[in-house]
């Protein structure tokens, strides 16, 4: 258990904790017992969370981008050292089992450092002017400045490197950034940020606030540049909505598909398939949440998801032992409860699971799943997986590409030209080769297409979305 608690969850506003009247309950998901309140920010603290915010945009392009990443580098090294705690905090808050939290935390400590040397690669080019008639004898160069105010909005299920991958760029490219994650994963960023604070971040470089009102203010705020937003594709679309013209990055949904081809590596891509569809109790956007598997090796396929997924250990997410934890909510369980139950309405058969107590859903496997159910097209978020059989492989790129979601993709393959032809049919943001789709290193560029999302997260790549490219012409 984490050494302590504070008595509520404070926003972080202009250099000060502090607390407010309006308060959100809080739950702990496996347990059900009750967690300090969230405070949730009022209209007036909100107002001074803008303004302070934009006052510190120009203090924080004025630091060096040198000293800026020694910052970021000291506040990874903070975040190692912390990451025992975080992950008892974050397992205690969202379910999210204790080994997978330290994992987490550290995966956060490197994403810091990423963006911190990325602050340092920030250049613009020089344009051939010498190429047009009006443009010779000019001297032509592209330079890159910060947007200024980012507004962050994270979710509960990773909450921790996703702030990360949010603060990272944001800091490294000069900007300030305002910062609103969920309130089902606030006591773990209470934490974070007392961590970072500490490790000498300075404090005008953020500001922490809480509630959905808020959230909904600061997307339409006009001293906010830029909005990065992880979340729900429903959401998503909200926040591009009411954004303006802001520009804006949208993290959003994913339904998980992998092909499993007639040369796969069986047992390998069985045992990942079972293994990514469970891991974080399926609460990712790239969880393994579709197979589709090539008639000739699907049953064999399927009896080995089984066993491997019979080897999963749920349980108390505070326990190293423990594979599977709780998902967020009582409420979330009932809802994936009633998705399995639909998918064997409409035809499905279910080999494990398909039950839950409180917000414990048990590993749940499901085969000969129809394409039209909704643990098909949709996005399940929990920890279902769904196995299909095909017997034409256009069969299964039209399948994959036929529903709403363009995140990430795995096949399982021995040929190289079936694995280009993946690459070149499937449109997606990642086609992840003898992989599943659930993978993400933090370098790599990440985001999707279609209902996925808008723009790359990664430092290298959030850094240039989270700057502004100006052109000067020198008449010489």
């Amino acid at each position: 258990m984490p050494a302590s608690l504070p008595d509520f969850v404070p926003l972080f506003i202009d250099g000060h904790w502090t607390g407010s009247a309006r308060r959100q309950a809080g739950t702990a998901p496996f347990t059900g017992a009750p967690l300090p309140p969230v405070c949730e920010c009022e209209e007036a603290q909100l107002d001074d969370a803008l303004d302070a915010a934009v006052r510190a945009s120009i203090q924080v392009v004025e630091m060096p981008a040198r000293e800026r990443a020694a910052r970021l580098y000291a506040a990874a090294a903070a975040v190692r050292d912390a990451a025992p705690d975080l992950a008892r905090i974050m397992a205690l808050e969202t379910g999210k089992p204790v080994r997978d939290g330290l994992t987490e935390a550290l995966r956060s400590a490197e994403t810091l450092e990423l963006s911190a040397q990325e602050g340092l690669r920030i250049e613009g080019a020089q344009v051939p002017m010498e190429s047009s008639a009006i443009g010779a004898g000019k001297l032509g160069v592209s330079v890159r400045f910060p947007v200024g105010v980012v507004a962050a909005i994270t979710p509960f299920n990773a909450p921790i490197n996703l702030t990360a991958h949010k603060l990272g760029p944001a800091w490294a490219a000069g900007n300030a950034v305002i910062l609103k994650p969920s309130p089902q994963a606030a006591l773990t960023i209470h934490r974070l940020v007392e961590v970072i604070l500490g490790a000498g971040i300075p404090s005008h470089w953020l500001q922490l606030v809480q509630g959905d009102e808020a959230a909904a203010r600061m997307v339409r705020a006009p001293q906010v540049d830029f909005v990065s937003f992880t979340g729900s594709s429903r959401i998503g679309e909200i926040v591009k909505a009411s954004s303006g013209l802001k520009r804006v990055a949208l993290e959003l949904g994913g339904n998980g598909f992998t092909i499993v081809a007639a040369d796969a590596p069986l047992e390998e891509a069985a045992e990942a398939c079972a293994r990514n569809s469970m891991r974080l109790a399926g609460q990712s956007c790239i969880s393994v949440q579709n197979v589709c598997v090539h008639r000739d090796i699907y049953d064999e396929f399927v009896q080995r998801v089984v066993h491997h997924v019979d080897r999963l250990r749920v349980g108390d997410p505070l326990d190293e032992a423990t594979d599977v934890g709780s998902v967020i909510s009582v409420k979330s369980a009932m809802r994936i409860q009633s998705l399995v139950d639909a998918a064997v309405a409409e035809g499905a058969r279910l080999l494990r699971g398909g039950t839950h107590v409180g917000a414990v859903v048990q590993p749940t496997v499901l085969a000969d799943v129809p394409a039209h159910c909704e643990t098909v097209r949709g996005e399940v978020f929990g920890p279902v997986i769904a196995l299909m059989p095909y017997d034409d492989l256009q069969s299964a790129f039209d399948l994959v590409n036929a529903g709403p979601y363009g995140l990430q993709a795995g096949i399982y393959t021995s040929s190289l030209p079936l694995a280009m032809q993946a690459l070149r049919t499937l449109r997606m943001g990642a086609v992840i080769v003898n992989g599943t789709s659930t993978w993400r290193s933090d370098q790599a560029p990440y985001g999707g297409v279609k209902a996925s999302g808008i723009g790359r997260e990664g430092p290298r790549f959030a850094v240039r979305e989270l700057t502004e490219e100006r052109f000067v012409v020198f008449n010489v």
